[in-house]
């Protein structure tokens, strides 16, 4: 097992994001990360370990938490389509940041087609 990911490093990569944004609408223990005001992430940043909730495709989802046991069912989330997943250093952090790209990418996909307009102009394609 690796070294725990830090805030600072989980924090920078989910903002990194074009338009993302973060705010505690459930209180300080929880971070929330959005696009277009829509949840891509959500950091439960208080916890030993932390861990983050990030949308996943349903099939990719049950391969994932059948082979890391850090990787669970998003926690008060759609079970389908959400994973929480440990930020112990067990999931290798090229890993962790494919999987919030993808989660990001997965809420792109659903916004509407002037959002996804909007954010292709400030510099990166997404879907």
């Amino acid at each position: 097992m690796t070294e725990q990911i830090s805030l600072e490093k989980i924090q920078t990569l989910l903002l990194d994001h074009v338009a993302a944004t973060d705010d505690m609408p459930f209180g300080p223990d929880v971070i929330v990360y959005r696009v277009c005001g829509k949840m891509f992430a959500l950091l439960a940043w208080k916890e030993a370990p932390m861990f983050i909730n990030l949308k996943c495709d349903p099939f990719q989802a049950e391969l994932l938490r059948a082979e890391y046991p850090a990787v669970k069912p998003g926690y008060h989330m759609n079970k389908k389509h959400w994973n929480s997943v440990c930020l112990d250093g067990s999931v290798p952090w090229p890993l962790v940041c494919q999987l919030a790209d993808d989660s990001y990418e997965l809420i792109v996909a659903g916004l509407k087609k002037s959002e996804r307009e909007a954010l292709k102009k400030g510099g990166r394609f997404l879907v």
